[in-house]
């Protein structure tokens, strides 16, 4: 009987002759009704049995796939219907070879409409093979995400550390034939501030968009990462000439600087950028990306919002900085600070209104250590809430003592105002001390009033309506503007120093400060003049009709132990330079 045209029972097939057929019914039951495709084929390639499932995975006709087919004729079958791939001939081979080694043979396919499947065939007894053909489309597919995740960041689906180690690897070897690339860090700037003020949802909307921005900056063979937080790394390859990462590097600022739309919030953030160059200035990706984020560092010294590329002696800075860092730590958990009292003088009466709360730090080593080292640090580490928290109870609890006419001035930092347990922070420190809300002022700088948000305002809304009093810091400085005194009625304006220093200089300083005294006064507003050194500058603003001034011509900072004895000498004397 020609084989080819006999129906082979599952019995036969599996050579089973003991087996009833009502067995060999069942076992070609479960046969069809497996998960997986199943094929058996003699030592000549024809097919012994094809369980429905295989004819389903393909698309099949059972008239053409039937015992004694040829499995070349079953591969041009498939190639007809499209669900099969390459060329039948050489699979055939490679299986056949397969075969001949006595070892299972395995291997996953990949159709055109994106199915995967796995084959694996084993070798009989007597040449044939059985086959298993089991889709994994969706197995693939979990594990191309899983792949995908490992190596690129959750929210802006951007390349993660990991990858971005990876291409900087593969990249410098095209360095050491040649080539050249730069690679910059990137560090969005006062984040934290958008986080605190508007929460992180809307933070992360930012990220995102600032991902795309970054992308569009920056050319095909180049790598946008994001290596957490708002850190963004961009590898810059193909490279003429060091000078290509600077034209880059403006071209980010610009875009990135441009305000951002976002659940009825306008944002204006800026980046700072550090760049680092091989061959130039390493060719080991660690020590490129550290050179980086060294000159990152520079950018954020310079002031933020530009860039800078790395220089050698930016490594002994930044040990420096280090070593400033973990002891700023060490010093807030000791309570190693220290605050001193400027006081501020009434300048129709000479009497003395209030002190300023001045944070000062006497390292046992280095000695006293300037606001001006420090305070950026704390900033950039998030140090500066706690930092700030400790001020405010300790200026209110110094302060409840003094006389019941004399306030006390303490300096908001932007991230303070941001965060959202300010208003609870400032009400429990009042009610711990005893400290009456009419008795502290809050001094904020005009850079807290760049996003001008609703939450900002809010805050300080609430903040007067416990009685405290708040001043506009530094007025004149950087980003002055009238909205801002139209967007919260402040209590006092303060006055640079620095238009105060160049009064006797000419007209213009002191047109200036005669429009923001008139202007203080026409809103019910105090005026405030700082760094006031000499009597002829007492005298100008007298004339001028400051309200206030504050300066080493009247005193200077003094620790509050001294206050006492300065307040016995002032009631003795009234107003001297002390």
């Amino acid at each position: 009987m020609d084989r080819s045209r006999q129906q082979v029972t599952p019995a036969e097939i599996l050579a089973f002759p003991h087996m009833t057929r009502q067995n060999a019914q069942l076992l070609e039951t479960v046969l069809n009704n497996m998960a997986q495709g199943v094929l058996m084929f003699d030592s000549e390639t024809r097919l012994i049995f094809c369980n429905r499932r295989y004819l389903e995975m393909y698309g099949m006709s059972a008239e053409v796939v039937k015992p004694g087919c040829l499995l070349r004729d079953l591969l041009a079958h498939r190639l007809e219907r499209g669900t099969f791939v390459g060329d039948p001939d050489d699979y055939i081979a490679r299986l056949r070879e397969g075969m001949a080694s006595g070892k299972p043979y395995s291997l996953t396919v990949s159709l055109d409409d994106g199915r995967a499947f796995s084959v694996v065939s084993k070798p009989l007894d007597g040449g044939g093979w059985i086959a298993t053909h089991e889709d994994v489309t969706e197995r693939q597919r979990s594990e191309e995400r899983i792949a995908h995740m490992a190596r690129h960041d959750a929210l802006t689906d951007l390349p993660n550390r990991v990858m971005l180690r990876e291409r900087l690897e593969h990249e410098l070897k095209r360095v050491k034939r040649g080539e050249c690339l730069a690679v910059l860090c990137l560090d969005l700037d006062q984040f934290k501030s958008v986080n605190d003020a508007l929460g992180h949802p809307i933070g992360d909307e930012l990220l995102k968009l600032v991902g795309e921005r970054l992308r569009a900056c920056t050319r095909e063979p180049d790598t946008v990462a994001r290596l957490g937080g708002d850190e963004f790394a961009i590898i810059m390859t193909q490279m003429q000439q060091p000078t290509d990462a600077a034209v880059l590097a403006r071209r980010i600022r610009e875009s990135i600087a441009k305000p951002y739309q976002i659940d009825g919030h306008q944002i204006v953030t800026d980046i700072s950028i550090g760049i680092s160059v091989a061959p130039m200035d390493a060719l080991d990706a660690e020590e490129l990306m550290r050179n980086a984020d060294m000159a990152l560092y520079g950018a954020k010294g310079d002031g933020r919002g530009t860039f800078r590329f790395f220089e050698p002696e930016m490594n002994t800075r930044m040990k420096a900085r280090r070593e400033l860092e973990m002891d700023l730590r060490n010093a807030l958990a000791g309570r190693k600070f220290e605050l001193y009292y400027q006081p501020l003088v009434d300048l129709r009466t000479n009497a003395i209104t209030a002190f300023e709360a001045l944070l000062r730090w006497n390292h046992p080593t280095r000695g006293v250590v300037s606001p001006a080292d420090f305070i950026p640090i704390a900033e950039e580490t998030g140090l500066i809430v706690p930092l700030g928290e400790w001020v405010l109870r300790t200026a209110c609890a110094e302060a409840v003592n003094w006389p019941e006419h004399i306030k006390v001035a303490v300096n908001l930092s932007p991230a303070q105002l941001n965060n959202r347990n300010l208003l609870s922070t400032v009400t429990g420190i009042l009610a711990e001390t005893g400290m009456p809300a009419r008795k502290l002022q809050l001094e904020i700088t005009e850079t807290v009033l760049l996003q001008n948000t609703f939450a900002t305002l809010a805050t300080l809304h609430e903040l007067r309506k416990l009685g405290v009093q708040i001043a506009l810091d530094d007025f004149g400085t950087g980003y002055s503007s009238l909205s801002y005194l139209r967007s919260f009625p402040f209590d006092k304006i303060k006055i640079d120093r620095s238009f105060i220093q160049d009064l006797s200089n000419g007209s213009e300083p002191a047109a200036i400060v005669n429009a923001v005294a008139n202007l203080a006064k026409c809103l019910n507003m105090a005026s405030t003049a700082e760094g006031v050194e000499t009597e002829q500058q007492r005298d100008m603003l007298q004339a001028i009709g400051c309200t206030e001034m504050q300066g080493y011509l009247f005193s200077r900072a003094r620790p509050a132990q001294e206050l006492r004895q300065f307040f016995e000498d002032e009631a003795e004397q009234g107003i001297g330079a002390a």
